[in-house]
C-alpha cells in the first residue's frame, strides 16, 4: 500500500495529511503551529503526531505555504541587489533599494544593441554583497537573447559566492519592468524557501522516508523540489492554490467560490468546472505586477490572528498578524501575570503600537543590517513578552512605529495582540488555547469603545465576516466601485448580495464565522470535513503541467522567406526554412516540458502533450508568416503513483 503525505505552511500552522493511494481517502491529519524562525520545529511536530505505521509508506510528499505570500504581503522579504543591464523605461519605482543600472542590452531580435559594461559592477558587487542576501538582474530583451544575464550573473557568482537570479531564467513573456520586479521578488524569495523546503527534506530524511517532494506552484501544478529552490517566486501564492485545489476535492464540487481564512490573510478564489482562472498576464501580490503565471485570485490582509486595536472608540482590523493573547499565555508561563499588571494607557496615546494588549517578543533571527536605535531598542526586548508599556518606561530610545515595524519587518521581534481567534474564545465558539488571557484582552480593548466584553468580541467576529464577504464579493465583481461592495456587505441596506455557486469555507475555526457569513452571502456555505487542513490536501493533488511557448521570426526584415530565428527558453537558435524552424521548435518544447513532468515523477508515457501554433501575417501573405509562436503544453498525474 502507498500512500501520499501533504504538508502546508502557513503563517501561524503548519498542516498536514496523509492520502491512501487506492482510494484516495484521508487517514490522518494533524496541525502544529509555524515556528519562526526555525521552520524545522513546527515541521517535526506536525509528523510526529501523525501514524508512524502510514508515514514510512509514504512514497510522495507535496508541499506548499503561504510564506512567501505573507513574505511579500507584510514587507519582510530579505535585501536583494538589483542589476539592470541597458535602458528599462517606467515610472513606478523597484522593489529593493539596492540597484544600479548598467550598459548593455540586445534589440527585438536578439543581436546585440549595446555592448554590455560591466566596468560599474565591482564597486556595486563588494559594496553590497555584506548586505543583500541575493541578486536579480534584468536586460533589455534577455528573453530574445540572454547572453548579458548570464555575463553578469557570472561575474557576481564569482564575486559574492550569493545566488543570482536571471529574468529571462524565469518568464518569456516580455516587459523588462515587470520581469525585474519578478526577478528581485524571486531572489527575496530565496532564504526562507530554501529554509522550509530544508526542512521537510531533512526530516523525512531523519525518519528514513525517501520519497519524492514536489511543491505547489501558484497557478495549481506542482513542480520538483530543486526547480522550486531556484524559481521560489512561482510558489508566490501557492497556498491559496492548495485551498482552491484541496476545497473542491473535499467538497466534491467541481465549481465553487473558495475562501480560505488564515492567520495572516484571507484568499479568495473561483473554481468552474474543476478548472481554474489562471491570470496569463502575471498576479500583482503586495502592490508588485509580476510576470508570475498563478491562478486568478484576491488576498487580504486580515485573518484569524490580525490585530484588533482601538483608536478613538473605533474598532479597528490588522493589517499586521500578531501572537494572538490566548496563544501567547500557552507559550510564555509568565505571561498572564505580565497581561492582568499591565496599566491601562491613556485615550491619547493609543494608535496601532501602543494598546493595553500589545506586548513584543525577541526571535532568534540573526540581528543583521539595524541601525543604531534599532539595536538600542532591541536590547530591551527579550524572550520573553515585554508590553508597550514597559519598553516605554524602560528604553533609552522612544518605541515609535516606525522603529517598531522595522524590527518586526526584519523578523526580529513578534508582536502579541488581541485578534478574532481571541475574540472566539471570549464568545466561547472555539477554546483550543487559554481563554483567561482572551478575556482580559477583551475587558481592556472593550472599556476603550465604550462595548461591553461580548458585544465587542461579537462586533470583531462580525468584522471579520464582513471582510469574507467583502473579498468575495470584489472578486465576483472586480469593476464594481469598493463602496458600493462595501455597502452591499454591511448589512444596512434591503439589497445584498446573493451567490448563485456553493462557497466553500476552509480554516481552523472558520465553521465559527458561518453563521454571520451565512447572513451576508446569500446561497449555499459549505463547510467541508478536514477543513482546517485542506491546503494540506491540496497541495497533494495537483498536476505536473508545464507549458512552454516559442517564437519564430525571420532574421531580417529584408528576407523574409528563409533564416529564421527560434526564441526559447534555451535561448536564440537559427535554422535555414520555415519547416525546420516549427520543427525545431516542437522538439525544443517537448523535450523541455517531459524533462520538466518526469522531474514531477510522471513518465513520458503517461504525459498529455498538446502543441498549437498561432501566426501573424498580412492579408494575402504566400510566403512563411512573420510571426509564429509554437506553445508546448504537457500534463500528467504525480498522484498515479500512489496507485502503482
Amino acid at each position: 500500500m502507498h500512500y501520499g503525505l501533504g504538508i502546508d505552511a502557513g503563517g501561524t500552522y503548519t498542516d498536514a495529511v496523509i492520502l491512501r493511494g487506492s482510494d484516495g481517502r484521508i487517514v490522518d491529519s494533524h496541525k502544529s503551529f509555524t515556528t519562526y524562525p526555525e521552520l524545522e520545529h513546527g515541521i517535526k511536530d506536525v509528523l510526529d503526531n501523525l501514524d508512524p505505521e502510514y508515514l514510512k509508506q509514504v512514497n510522495l510528499v507535496s508541499v506548499s505555504t503561504t510564506l512567501s505570500t505573507n513574505s511579500l504581503l507584510e514587507g519582510t522579504g530579505t535585501p536583494v541587489g538589483l542589476v539592470v543591464v541597458g535602458e528599462h523605461p517606467h515610472d513606478e519605482p523597484y522593489p529593493t533599494e539596492h540597484m544600479i543600472e548598467i550598459g548593455g542590452g540586445h534589440d527585438p531580435r536578439g543581436s546585440e544593441e549595446f555592448e554590455l559594461d560591466l566596468s560599474k559592477l565591482v564597486h556595486f558587487a563588494r559594496s553590497t554583497m555584506d548586505s543583500v542576501s541575493a541578486y536579480a538582474v534584468s536586460a533589455i530583451f534577455s528573453t530574445r537573447n540572454p547572453e548579458h544575464e548570464l555575463r553578469v550573473k557570472e561575474f557576481l557568482t564569482r564575486e559574492t559566492g550569493l545566488p543570482v537570479v536571471c529574468g529571462h531564467e524565469l518568464t518569456q513573456a516580455l516587459g523588462a519592468y515587470e520581469r525585474s520586479v519578478t526577478a528581485v521578488l524571486n531572489a527575496q524569495l530565496i532564504p526562507i524557501t530554501y529554509k522550509f523546503v530544508n526542512s521537510v527534506a531533512l526530516d523525512l530524511q531523519k525518519r528514513g522516508i525517501h520519497a519524492r517532494i514536489l511543491m505547489l506552484k501558484g497557478d495549481g501544478s506542482v513542480y520538483n523540489i530543486e526547480d522550486a529552490l531556484e524559481k521560489p517566486v512561482e510558489t508566490i501564492f501557492s497556498g491559496p492554490a492548495a485551498s482552491l485545489l484541496g476545497a473542491s476535492y473535499l467538497a466534491k464540487e467541481d465549481t465553487c467560490a473558495v475562501i480560505d481564512v488564515g492567520g495572516t490573510s484571507t484568499d479568495v478564489a473561483m473554481l468552474r468546472e474543476g478548472l481554474p482562472e489562471i491570470s496569463e498576464s502575471g498576479s500583482v501580490v503586495g502592490g508588485w505586477k509580476t510576470r508570475v503565471r498563478a491562478m486568478k485570485m484576491e488576498t487580504f490582509a486580515n485573518g484569524g490572528d490580525s490585530h484588533i486595536w482601538v483608536k478613538d472608540k473605533k474598532v479597528n482590523i490588522g493589517p499586521r498578524r500578531v501572537i494572538p493573547l490566548c496563544i501567547a499565555a500557552e507559550k510564555y508561563p509568565d505571561f498572564i501575570r505580565s497581561l492582568k499588571r499591565n496599566r491601562i494607557l491613556s485615550r491619547q496615546m493609543m494608535d496601532r503600537h501602543y494598546q493595553p494588549t500589545k506586548f513584543f517578543v525577541r526571535t532568534d533571527y540573526p540581528a543583521k543590517g539595524i541601525n543604531e536605535e534599532e539595536a538600542e531598542l532591541l536590547s530591551y526586548i527579550n524572550y520573553e513578552p515585554v508590553s508597550i508599556n514597559d519598553l516605554s518606561d524602560t528604553s533609552n530610545v522612544p518605541p515609535s512605529n516606525k522603529l517598531l515595524d522595522s524590527l518586526i519587518q526584519k523578523r526580529l521581534v513578534q508582536a502579541i495582540g488581541f485578534t478574532p481567534t481571541d475574540a472566539l474564545h471570549v464568545l466561547k465558539v472555539y477554546n483550543q488555547w487559554n481563554s483567561h488571557a482572551s478575556d482580559l484582552g477583551a475587558f481592556y480593548l472593550s472599556k476603550f469603545s465604550q462595548m461591553g466584553k461580548f458585544e465587542f468580541c461579537s462586533l470583531v467576529r462580525k468584522m471579520l465576516a464582513q471582510n469574507m464577504g467583502y473579498g468575495l464579493m470584489s472578486f465576483v465583481y472586480p469593476h464594481h466601485p469598493k463602496e458600493v461592495i462595501q455597502d452591499g456587505v454591511s448589512g444596512e441596506y434591503p439589497a445584498g448580495y446573493r451567490m448563485s455557486v456553493p462557497t466553500v469555507l476552509l480554516g481552523g475555526p472558520v465553521k465559527s464565522y458561518t453563521q454571520d457569513f451565512t447572513s451576508i452571502i446569500g446561497g449555499e456555505v459549505i463547510v467541508p470535513e478536514y477543513a482546517e487542513v485542506g491546503n494540506a490536501i491540496g497541495a497533494l493533488v495537483g498536476k505536473g503541467v508545464k507549458k512552454v511557448e516559442m517564437l519564430i521570426r525571420a532574421q531580417s526584415p529584408d528576407e523574409l522567406d528563409r533564416n529564421f530565428y527560434v526564441f526559447s527558453p534555451l535561448g536564440r537558435h537559427g535554422v535555414i526554412t520555415y519547416s525546420e524552424a516549427v520543427e525545431h521548435a516542437i522538439e525544443v518544447g517537448k523535450d523541455i516540458v517531459l524533462n520538466y513532468v518526469e522531474r514531477c515523477g510522471v513518465s513520458r508515457k503517461e504525459t498529455e502533450i498538446n502543441v498549437t501554433s498561432k501566426t501573424a501575417s498580412p492579408p494575402d501573405w504566400t510566403h512563411a508568416p512573420l510571426q509564429t509562436i509554437i506553445t508546448v503544453m504537457g500534463v500528467g498525474n504525480p498522484l498515479m503513483v500512489l496507485k502503482e
